[in-house]
């Protein structure tokens, strides 16, 4: 196990890349302990052979064709039209139109790229500094992981065997809270004199109000799509991900008229890429885990269970304090992959219903997107409005403290993720 470790860290410090790192270390992890190398190919291949992860693809693609087709101008001007004339008005449209992205994308990358192009650049026009503006966008674009469709979701179902769909509209509630709390903070800033009047700087300003809300209505029916055929039985979560496709393509094509071929191209060859980096991160990594938990890494289920007996509570939190921390350093889809199978076992254990200890893994998860020293997020940030780390996490940190926030209140009320799975079952 501390050869896997050990030669993992030695990898990521000379700038190795993720994936191959994990693989590398798995391979050496191997040899060295005298496991037969047939191991290797049967681990990488049973790892990627799951039909939910077979949804990511389709999921992903559906996000691009939407991006592609010029929809997110739109929805950002929606978003600035509904927010009106209110002081702070461009803040509360960035976090709203980060909701209405989420349920194109299922990435907070994503959210964040594509919103940060207007938003970070056109706020300080507005009046807002740019450090603001970037924390806003980053803040709310962690949105997107948790309001269905969602990427991060799949990969959670495929490494516990949750149900996908549970997990999709488990993350409603959640997601508008995240979008609460933002707004709450913008509120906050705006009582305080923190933030300029509104004169907002519409995208389309000739465009009438009906004409958007229309575009809006469109937009958002793709994710109700998904959870009404899902839930309804009408097709399986990977078949909504060819649906949720087919329809983006329809409505980038046939409605808006604004996906032309090569974007549609671009798109697709996009999310190929996207797709083949997931695939190839989560057998690297699930071949490093295999070879962690053969060498005794899974002790540490027996270890927390024998901690926390009787306690869901203190465990819930003491798995946020992990998580949070893990999430500094680590990609979400690896400390999925790695620790959420050692978690799982011991939360089942403690009674902690599946889907409230998996919405509350995937919301400490997304925290990771947004703090340093690896916070992917940021770094997107930084670069589009040319930020440095230090004066963003100064404008972040009411934020971030609101996100806590809500993760704790999610931890300490079920229903909040488990009530809608429940009803719609």
């Amino acid at each position: 196990m501390l050869v896997v470790i050990g030669a993992f860290a030695i990898l990521m410090i000379i700038g190795l890349p993720l994936a191959f790192a994990f693989g590398l270390a798995g391979i050496l992890g191997i040899q060295t302990g005298g496991l037969n190398p047939v191991v290797i190919p049967t681990r990488l291949i049973t790892s990627i052979d799951s039909m939910a992860l077979l949804a990511a693809p389709f999921y992903i693609f559906a996000g691009e064709i939407m991006g592609s087709a010029g929809i997110t101008d739109r929805l950002i001007t929606l978003s600035q039209r509904i927010m009106g004339k209110i002081r702070g008005a461009t803040a509360y449209a960035n976090v709203l139109a980060s909701v209405f992205f989420s349920g194109i994308s299922g990435s907070s990358v994503a959210d964040t790229a594509a919103l940060g192009q207007v938003f970070i650049r056109g706020m300080p026009k507005e009046g807002y500094t740019k450090e603001f503006a970037a924390a806003v966008t980053v803040a709310s674009a962690v949105i997107g992981p948790i309001i269905p469709p969602s990427v991060t979701a799949v990969i959670y179902s495929a490494v516990t065997g949750v149900s996908v769909v549970s997990l999709f509209v488990a993350g409603i509630i959640p997601g508008l809270l995240l979008g609460l709390a933002c707004f709450v903070v913008i509120y906050l800033k705006g009582v305080a004199g923190q933030l300029p009047d509104s004169r907002q700087t519409l995208l389309h300003a000739d465009e009438p109000t009906w004409r958007l809300a229309l575009d809006g209505i469109a937009v958002v029916s793709l994710p109700v799509l998904i959870v009404w055929g899902t839930v309804g039985g009408v097709f399986t979560p990977t078949e909504a991900g060819g649906v949720a496709c087919i329809y983006a393509i329809f409505l980038g094509s046939v409605v808006f008229r604004s996906l032309s071929r090569r974007a549609f191209w671009e798109a697709l060859k996009n999310s190929a890429r996207a797709s083949a980096t997931v695939f190839f991160l989560v057998a690297m990594v699930s071949l490093a885990s295999y070879v962690l938990i053969i060498n005794g890494f899974g002790t540490l289920s027996d270890f927390l269970r024998t901690s926390f007996v009787d306690q869901p509570v203190p465990f819930l939190f003491a798995t946020i304090a992990i998580l949070l921390l893990l999430g500094m350093f680590l990609e979400p889809t690896v400390i999925i992959i790695v620790f959420v199978p050692l978690l799982t076992p011991v939360s089942r254990s403690l009674g902690i219903d599946d889907i409230h200890f998996a919405m509350t893994v995937i919301l400490s998860l997304t925290m990771g997107m947004i703090t340093p020293p690896v916070g992917i997020n940021l770094f997107i940030a930084m670069r589009i409005g040319d930020i440095r780390m230090g004066a963003l996490m100064k404008a972040l940190y009411p934020f971030l403290i609101a996100h806590l926030f809500v993760i704790a209140l999610i931890a300490l009320v079920p229903p909040l993720s488990t009530y809608l799975p429940t009803v719609l079952r």
